[in-house]
């Protein structure tokens, strides 16, 4: 591989984010949930944390459990994946509980997954973002992203924002 793994544990001032653990399953099915689509059976769910475990081992990139280290409670995920995009130039993902929103948690975690991609090596990221997503293209904007272009899958209209790194 071209590119050094990703770190799977990182810490800020007030996150911590590590390897999924058999203790996330509840938290991120009620995460899946607030989506609108109904909740997941736990077996779907623990198929989807599987199915991330098994991604990273193979691309070295992964998406991460956010913990608030004061409270120690699961409040989403962020990390890197392939998603729409590809292992050289993957996308930053992040999904937080409606709850947490606007307490700056998703810019500061993806503040250090940014470095952490840096830090692989990489030189590009995707993000891929609803347009009516407001507080999403916030936290990309202060991260550095900027609009790409807009593409249309059968869910609706995405945009694509990118960053360089150096």
């Amino acid at each position: 591989m071209p590119y050094s793994p990703m770190p799977l544990q990182l810490e800020t001032a007030r996150l911590s984010l590590r390897p999924w653990t058999e203790s996330d399953v509840d938290a991120h099915r009620v995460l899946v949930a607030e989506r609108g689509g109904g909740m997941p059976t736990v077996e779907d769910n623990r198929r989807m944390i599987e199915d991330q475990r098994a991604a990273s081992a193979v691309t070295g990139i992964a998406l991460l459990p956010v913990i608030r280290r004061d409270v120690g409670d699961f409040i989403g995920y962020c990390g890197l994946t392939v998603g729409r995009a590809s292992v050289d130039e993957p996308e930053i993902a992040y999904e937080l509980f409606q709850r947490v929103h606007g307490q700056g948690y998703a810019t500061e975690a993806a503040s250090v997954v940014l470095d952490a991609a840096i830090a692989t090596g990489r030189k590009r990221l995707w993000s891929t973002v609803r347009p009516w997503n407001a507080p999403s293209f916030r936290v990309l904007e202060k991260l550095g992203f900027k609009r790409d272009h807009i593409s249309t899958e059968d869910s609706g209209e995405l945009v694509w924002l990118t960053r360089l790194l150096p």
